[in-house]
């Protein structure tokens, strides 16, 4: 009966679920922020570019 007990009362498995769910959520975010600024980012970087190549010639 006494590793029924110690398996009931180990939480190790739940905190790395926790830290699971927290990275997996943080990713999600990440992946939304990226996609709703994407075309704000790449106008941007291509002004960038741009005047980078009109600067070097």
């Amino acid at each position: 009966m006494s590793i029924f007990n110690r398996f009931v009362k180990d939480e190790s498995g739940a905190t790395a679920i926790e830290y699971a769910l927290i990275a997996a959520l943080m990713a999600a975010a990440i992946i939304t922020a990226l996609g709703t600024f994407s075309t704000d980012l790449a106008s941007a970087f291509g002004k960038i570019g741009t005047t980078l190549t009109t600067k070097t010639k």
